[in-house]
């Protein structure tokens, strides 16, 4: 039963080994200098100017709550669209209900100007 594993286990050991040998390669052998531009803060597409704790713009946000839209929208697709003969038309039409919603949040957003990029 042991004898099974035995595979897998050199697979681990291996892939391990070789994952330190290849960081402990770029460690001793990689560039040690750095300029003023990779030694300065950076974070979110802003330089470092401020206090941190300054105010972001809404539509970061707007593209986010987008993004989760249409992300909850494909994961919610797959699904559907593999039993779609077995849900038959009253499937089909609560998938078209909850397209229809997201549809309306999209035209939503595109119309206050949440994709628009000034």
């Amino acid at each position: 039963m042991i004898e099974n594993y035995l595979p897998v286990l050199i697979f681990i050991i291996v892939g391990v080994g070789l994952g330190c040998v290849m960081l402990s390669v770029g460690f001793v052998m990689g560039p040690r200098r750095g300029d003023a531009e990779k030694l300065s803060p950076y974070e979110c597409g802003f330089e470092a100017f401020e206090d941190s704790r300054m105010k972001f713009d809404v539509r970061y946000y707007l593209v986010a709550i987008l993004f989760i839209i249409f992300d909850l929208e494909i994961a919610f697709l797959f699904p559907w669209a593999i039993v779609l003969d077995e849900v038959g038309m009253f499937g089909f039409m609560a998938m078209m209900i909850f397209l229809g919603v997201l549809v309306i949040g999209f035209i939503y957003e595109w119309k206050k100007g949440a994709l628009e990029w000034e």
